[in-house]
Parts: C-alpha cells; structure tokens; sequence
C-alpha cells in the first residue's frame, strides 16, 4: 500500500497570502469540506453505501438509537432514504473470499474498509505493549486461550457464545450498573480485538461477531506487508486531508484519532498543501484535488438538506464544526435531563450548506416527534420541515408532531405551517 503521492496543481483563482501560501476564505472552507464529505453534488447511487464508506474512509459506531444508530444516519445523509437492510448489508455481507470491511478503533469504533488492515498494524501492535492491552482490566493467558481455541475449532462467536458479556453478579447480589463490568471473556475478546489476534467483520443485532484475521480477511490483505507507524502516519493523514478537504494539523490527527507529538515534519510527505482560511488561528493544509476543483470554479452541485448524526464525520470534532459553521454543539445524551438545552440526541439541520438548527427526536409508533427544535431563523423552517419529513418516511413514520420551538413565536409559526 503506498501513500498518495503529491501532486502538481495551478491554483489560478484562490487569492495568495502574504506569507505565499493558499489563502481560503471561510466559505471557500465550508464548500470543500461538503464536497468531501460527499454532501455536495448529486449522490453516486451506483457505489451506494460502500461508496460511502470508501470515500468516508470510516463510519463511526456508537449504541444510541433514536432514528436510526449512526452508521445508518451517516449514508443516510448523503444519500437519502436508502433501505437500512441495505445499509446493513453493505456493511456486513461478505463475500466468500474474505470480509470487505472491518470494525476497529480509527476516530472511535468505526466501519473500515478492508485495505486500510495493514495501515492499522501499527496500532495493533501498540495496544500488544501496553499493560492489559490498554484496558485496564486484567485478564489471564488462560482465558485468552480458552477464547482463541474456542474461535478456532467453531467459527465466528459473540459474547454470547462465550457465555455473556456482563461479569457475574458480586456477594450482594447485585451487578455493578457500570458498562465496563465486563465478564473474563469479554475482556479477553476485546484485547485480541484491539491487537489483532481476533477481528470483527461483522454485527448480528448490535452483537460484535468475533473472528480469527486467518479465517474472515481476504488472503491478499493478510499478504500485505504492514506499514511502519511512520508510515501509516503519512497514509492516514493524507487520507485525512482528501476526506475534510481542508483542515489544521489537529482537525487532521483527530480524523483517526492519531497520537503524533510533532506531526509537521510530516506534512510534507502526505502531498497536501499549506493554506490560511480566513478566521482560522491555525495553518491549514488542503487537498491538491479540492485546491484543483475550487480553482476550476467548483464545487458544483445541489446541496443535500438533511437531518446529520452528531457522529458523522463531518462535524464529529467539535471545534472544527464551530470553525465552519458558526455552530456549538454538545452530545447530551449524558447530561441530567433538566440540563439539557438541545436535548437527547439533537441533531443539526444542514440546508443550503449552512447548519441552519437542530431538533431532538425520536420515534413513538408511526409519528415522529420533534421533541425541541432551535432554528436561526424562520427560513430555516421550510428545510427543517422538509429533512423530518424524510426521516420520518425513512424510519416508517407517517405523521411529524413537533413539541416544542424554542426559538420564538415566529420560528414555530413558520415551522408548523410548513409541516401543516
């Protein structure tokens, strides 16, 4: 696997610092980012959710379910209301020769393609010198030996199948209500995951499906030589770049959550350019392609107006989203209920290519209800009107009721007519 080599562009229409750099303005930013999200432009429906995937990169995992989990919202976003047996399947059928994508830790629990398994060997081997795999919590070689022989003479397993994922209740009776009470097995499991002895190509209900690498990955990824820290660094960065478009060297390391001291050595030999955005504290560096694209008077295209997962990549780092889009946004779903200000599970409106509001909602039988809905303005309400009657047609709602507004008489006024 090499990493994408420079290229030689003529940015013939982007203004240029003083300093001769690229210098973007913030809109000019936003733009670049959307398209490399792939929330620009029409959807390539031929490549589907695997086309998601790939030009994503990584789909983050995570257990809440208010429309959907997150890896369904996250193509959803860019593609409309695709199936969820369709998105599940993309994610999860495999072919006879060897699983097309993998779970593991990039930004967070993710979705990976299959190729980035070598790029990855850097971590699994990292996780291989820390004490306890980096769990902290102790487990014993025979354990990891039970789960290994246990995989290998009857195939792929969940916890489940290795008796349960939850430790056993303690003297009192009563099991500990913290998520990482976990059984002997269950701990044991998750450390081969994390070094790689044991991987997860698969989900059976929210249930990870435990493997051996041996069995479930196509011969030619186990084949491939595995990149040196160093070098995935480079990759991963580079890949960075081309799925943000532009980003500082801290938007960059956190798209797959990257631990490098000094990453600006580096930079060099990822083939991405400097640049200055306007408003940013920070330099920049772009995508040679997006540089090209913006130079060519692009990014063209129809903006997707949709309801975005706090968990899509396009705006799972929070500082990056607010330098983009003028937006704070906190998950609170673990905040106490009487300090929530958005709610649960809010999720950002994107129309026009501007986060324009956000809404809380959930699902109660056919009726989806907009719990709390904060909008700038009334325009915004035609939007939000139109991205909750698509999720509510997505996840088999046929009615929309909306709770509260909590951004004045005239915002809800426009919100209701809009839905009426």
């Amino acid at each position: 696997m090499s990493v994408p080599a420079a290229s030689v562009i003529s940015v013939t229409s982007v203004a240029q610092s003083p300093t001769g750099l690229t210098e973007l303005s913030a809109a000019e930013a936003r733009r670049l980012a959307l398209h490399a999200q792939g929330l620009i432009g029409a959807p390539d429906r031929r490549a589907g959710v695997k086309g998601v995937l790939h030009a994503l990169g990584a789909v983050q995992l995570d257990t809440i379910s208010v429309l959907a989990r997150s890896h369904e919202l996250v193509p959803y976003a860019r593609l409309g209301a695709v199936g969820r047996e369709a998105i599940e399947k993309a994610y999860w059928n495999h072919e006879a020769h060897g699983a097309s994508t993998f779970e593991y830790w990039a930004h967070a629990a993710c979705i990976l393609p299959v190729e980035e398994w070598p790029t990855f060997a850097y971590r699994r081997a990292n996780y291989r010198t820390r004490q306890n795999g980096g769990w902290g919590m102790p487990t014993t070689s025979e354990t990891t030996a039970t789960v290994l022989a246990k995989l290998r003479d009857e195939g792929p397993l969940t916890t489940a199948d290795f008796g349960g994922g939850q430790a056993p209740a303690r003297a009192s009776g009563k099991r500990s209500a913290e998520w990482w009470d976990w059984s002997d097995t269950k701990i044991a499991v998750e450390k081969l995951l994390a070094t790689g002895d044991v991987v997860c190509v698969e989900r059976r209900g929210w249930r990870r499906v435990y493997d051996l690498p041996q069995r479930a990955l196509p011969k030619p990824i186990l084949d491939a030589a595995d990149l040196t820290s160093e070098e995935a660094h480079i990759r991963l960065l580079a890949l960075a770049g081309a799925r943000l478009g532009v980003g500082t060297i801290g938007d960059l390391a956190d798209y797959y959550r990257l631990r490098i001291p000094d990453a600006k050595p580096l930079m060099d030999r990822t083939g991405l350019i400097p640049v200055t955005v306007r408003g940013w504290s920070q330099p920049a560096w772009a995508d040679p392609a997006a540089l090209d694209l913006l130079a060519a008077g692009g990014p063209r295209g129809r903006h997707r107006t949709t309801l975005l997962s706090p968990f899509d990549s396009l705006i799972w780092e929070r500082d990056r989203m607010e330098r983009l889009f003028g937006m704070v946004h906190r998950i609170e779903a673990y905040t106490p209920a009487a300090k929530r200000v958005h709610g649960y599970f809010a999720m950002p409106l994107l129309a026009g290519g501007k986060l324009l509001g956000r809404v809380d909602p959930k699902r109660e039988g056919t009726t989806l209800v907009a719990r709390k809905v904060s909008l700038d303005t009334p325009n915004a309400a035609l939007p939000m009107a139109d991205a909750l009657r698509e999720a509510a047609s997505w996840v088999g709602c046929d009615h929309v009721a909306v709770e509260q507004v909590t951004s004045g008489a005239a915002v809800e006024a426009a919100l209701r007519a809009a839905l009426a």
